[in-house]
């Protein structure tokens, strides 16, 4: 199994942010994580479309919108990204909790030209998105409750992933929340393949080694 990193740029340096998503794709990772809060689905505020027109990078963006209503900002991404380019492997992904017509916004993303993905919190069932588990890209399943950088893992959560591995072999399935070294050993033992990490990542002092750790290659 291909194992892939999304680097969340939560726990970036935003005084040198361009350096920062330099400094990440030269040490290997395969997406950038952007964790877009709003103070009402989250307890934290973060950022919006506008800092996204300003990231120089080739990777894909992988855009976690943890906000109510999510279909409104859809249009937004679209329109922000760098250089006026066209989403090409970029994903956007809601909270099912976030969403009263998640299909209607699953439709949204997708006509807007982005993978889709839906996220999952702790506490939340796969019965919530099994009525849409073929129209997705990717199922985010959360190891921490959102809003936060630096939370403790959650183990019970790994539950989900493994019933998504064995009934849909070929899905993309995420992790996000204390990932580490440690960690991401489980997750990718319980059938994970994209692995989102914030504090980790960004405070090692190699951050190519801790790619290599996450990704379990020797």
């Amino acid at each position: 199994m291909n194992i892939k990193v999304s680097a969340s740029i939560l726990s970036a340096d935003f005084g040198h942010l361009q350096e920062e998503i330099d400094s990440i794709e030269k040490a290997g990772a395969d997406m950038i994580h952007i964790d877009v809060m709003d103070r009402h689905f989250v307890p934290n505020l973060t950022f919006g479309a506008p800092v996204v027109r300003w990231i120089d990078s080739k990777l894909p963006f992988d855009i976690h919108l943890m906000v109510e209503n999510p279909e409104n900002y859809i249009e937004d991404f679209a329109k922000s990204l760098p250089g006026g380019r066209k989403p090409d492997g970029d994903i956007i992904t809601v909270h099912a909790e976030a969403c009263c017509h998640l299909h209607r916004v699953i439709q949204q993303i997708k006509a807007a030209g982005f993978k889709a993905a839906v996220a999952l919190n702790p506490a939340s069932s796969l019965n919530l998105i099994e009525e849409i588990l073929e129209d997705l890209d990717m199922v985010l399943i959360m190891t921490v409750n959102p809003g936060y950088s630096g939370q403790k893992f959650i183990d019970s959560a790994l539950n989900k992933v493994r019933d998504l591995r064995t009934n849909f072999p070929d899905l993309d399935i995420q992790v996000d929340g204390g990932v580490d070294d440690k960690t991401a050993s489980l997750c990718v033992g319980a059938g994970a393949n994209v692995l989102v990490s914030a504090s980790y990542l960004f405070g090692s002092k190699s951050r190519k080694e801790a790619i290599i750790r996450l990704k379990g290659v020797d």
